[in-house]
């Protein structure tokens, strides 16, 4: 990466000198500031490159939660999304995702550096490099509640969108071809404000002790994939791509059945409850149903999250070179 630079710390510390001691903390806030800012940068860069790795059996995982009765296998799914939808159908609901993703991204990974920096002064530590795999998950898990917010309203969009064709025979608005925009008129005007926050309880259930194994998994693996004598950041590009598909596929096994239970409530137009929802699935479908689209989940996690803690941590380096802010936050 671009750690062997050593311009912008120079450049930090004859900033601090020049301001004098009286207003250091002007350039520490201002520090503070930028790192947020190149945190919501990379996380928006990460955001997209997950989306164009992944998105096709993203589609795939939601048609066989929301509609396991039509698709035995990921197999039938495809074969039947392609020869009724085209390849096209493959890419349903892309643009919200894209959406979904710089929005969730961009504001996990922000908060996910300020939790880092709270975690590290109540443990006591001198940097955030210096923090374990267990601190790192506890910043994570709080950092996906605040990622919620901007992810519950573009992922109904999605999932309603990729189920679409599905859903036609109740819903007269499907029959004809829909897009973001509409469907965003459409929910406003029936549902409201609210009815973009459908299932938002569940998204939270879901984000929070996912990215507590999401991180955590992540950290860990770049630990045990660190060379004795080299830090954990300079592990290079293809094992930074494991240590994040590892952390992917640690967050959809941890959280899949709320995954499901949050598919089914988004793309219902009643007033179902979580708990409603989760014990009709049971009774009807058996457990083995909270679990239907696991396959082409995993199958689609590890590439697209491992692009995504790349594109993440390579911007997240250039852009930290750039500005000249140093990496740790003071």
């Amino acid at each position: 990466m671009f750690s062997n630079f050593k311009i912008p710390q120079f450049y930090w510390e004859y900033q601090a000198m020049a301001i004098g001691s009286g207003k250091k903390t002007f350039v520490e806030a201002y520090q503070n500031y930028v790192t947020a800012g190149i945190d919501l940068i990379g996380g928006s860069a990460g955001g997209t490159a997950c989306v164009l790795v992944g998105q096709p059996l993203d589609t795939l995982k939601v048609k066989m939660q929301t509609f396991p009765h039509l698709y035995k296998n990921s197999l039938i799914c495809f074969k039947q999304t392609v020869v009724k939808e085209k390849v096209r159908g493959l890419y349903a609901g892309t643009i919200p995702a894209l959406a979904a993703n710089i929005a969730e991204n961009s504001v996990l990974f922000c908060a996910y550096g300020v939790c880092q920096n709270a975690v590290k002064y109540f443990v006591k530590k001198e940097n955030i490099q210096d923090l374990n795999p267990l601190e790192n998950a506890g910043a994570g898990f709080f950092a996906a509640f605040f990622s919620s917010f901007s992810l519950c309203p573009t992922e109904l969009i999605k999932c309603r969108l990729q189920a679409m064709r599905e859903t036609s025979s109740a819903n007269a608005m499907s029959k004809h071809r829909v897009g973001p925009w509409m469907l965003t008129k459409e929910i406003f005007k029936n549902e409201g404000i609210l009815g973009f926050f459908r299932g938002f309880g569940v998204t939270v259930v879901r984000e929070m002790p996912g990215y507590f194994f999401f991180f955590g998994g992540y950290e860990l693996t770049k630990i045990l994939l660190t060379p004795e004598g080299m830090k954990k950041e300079d592990i290079g590009l293809l094992k930074t791509i494991f240590a994040g598909g590892v952390g992917g596929v640690s967050f959809w096994l941890a959280i899949f059945p709320a995954d499901v239970i949050k598919s089914r409530l988004q793309i219902s137009h009643g007033n179902d409850s979580t708990i409603g929802v989760t014990k009709e699935i049971i009774r009807k479908e058996g457990f083995r149903a909270l679990y239907k689209g696991l396959g082409p989940t995993l199958l689609r996690t590890f590439p697209a999250s491992g692009a995504l803690f790349a594109a993440y941590e390579y911007s997240k380096d250039f852009l930290h070179f750039v500005t000249g802010c140093p990496k740790d936050k003071v």
